[in-house]
C-alpha cells in the first residue's frame, strides 16, 4: 500500500470539507498510517497571518490580483515549510485546499485567467500538483445556506460574495475536472456527512493501492 501521497480536498464554501477531513484523518491514524492533515491558506504561522488578511470581511477593496498573489505567497511558505518535508519523510499529506482553489476562485470566477494564476503558482511552488484531488460538489445555494445556519462558523470575505460569484466558482471547478480527469475525483457533497466520508474513504483506498 502506497501511503506516501499528497491528497487535496477542494470545493465551494459550506461543502463540509473540514468536517470530513477530520474524520478521515482519524480513520487513517487508526489504520496506523502516518498522516499529516493541514489547510490552506494557513497551516503554519506565516501563512496563517496571510490568511487573516485575505479572509477579513473588512477587506472588500482587495484587488483580485492582490488576492491571487497573497494566496500564492501563503501556499509557497506552507508547501516548503510543512507539506514537502512531510512528503519527504514518507507521510500521507491531506490538505484542505491547494492550487485548484486559486484556479477556480481567482483564475476563473474572478476572471484573471486560469493560465495566468497557474503561472503565478508555478513560480510559488514549482509545477507540483497533488497526487489525488477530491472535489466536494454541491450547488452554491446549499453551501451558503449551511454557512448561515451554522452559528459557530466565522463568516469570511468569500462567504459574503454573491451567489453568482459562487456559481462561477463551481463552473471553474468542473472545468478543472474536465482538464484533469485522472487526478480530480468528484464527490456529491449534498449527501449526509457519513455518506460523504465513506465515498472519500473509498477513493483514498483506491489511490493507495
Amino acid at each position: 500500500m502506497n501511503s506516501n501521497l499528497f491528497i487535496t480536498f477542494e470545493g465551494p464554501e459550506g461543502a463540509g470539507k473540514t468536517t470530513v477531513i477530520q474524520k478521515i484523518a482519524e480513520r487513517l491514524a487508526q489504520e496506523n498510517i502516518d498522516v499529516l492533515a493541514t489547510r490552506e491558506p494557513g497551516g503554519i504561522e506565516i501563512a496563517e497571518k496571510i490568511r487573516t488578511i485575505i479572509l477579513n470581511p473588512a477587506h472588500t477593496a482587495m484587488d483580485e490580483r492582490t488576492e491571487a498573489l497573497l494566496y500564492a505567497a501563503a501556499r509557497s511558505q506552507h508547501y516548503f515549510e510543512k507539506v514537502r518535508p512531510a512528503l519527504d519523510a514518507g507521510k500521507l499529506v491531506i490538505c484542505d485546499r491547494f492550487i485548484d482553489s486559486s484556479l477556480a476562485y481567482q483564475g476563473y470566477a474572478r476572471g484573471i485567467g486560469v493560465a495566468e494564476v497557474l503561472s503565478i503558482n508555478e513560480f510559488a511552488i514549482g509545477k507540483k500538483l497533488p497526487d489525488v484531488t477530491i472535489l466536494f460538489d454541491l450547488p452554491p445555494e446549499v453551501g451558503l445556506a449551511r454557512i448561515h445556519a451554522t452559528g459557530n462558523r466565522e463568516v469570511n470575505r468569500l462567504d459574503i460574495e454573491s451567489v453568482a460569484f459562487h456559481k462561477k466558482v463551481r463552473e471553474g471547478y468542473l472545468r478543472l475536472v474536465a482538464q484533469y480527469p485522472e487526478r480530480i475525483h468528484v464527490v456529491n457533497a449534498e449527501q449526509a456527512i457519513e455518506e460523504v466520508v465513506e465515498d472519500v474513504w473509498s477513493l483514498l483506498l483506491e489511490a493507495m493501492q
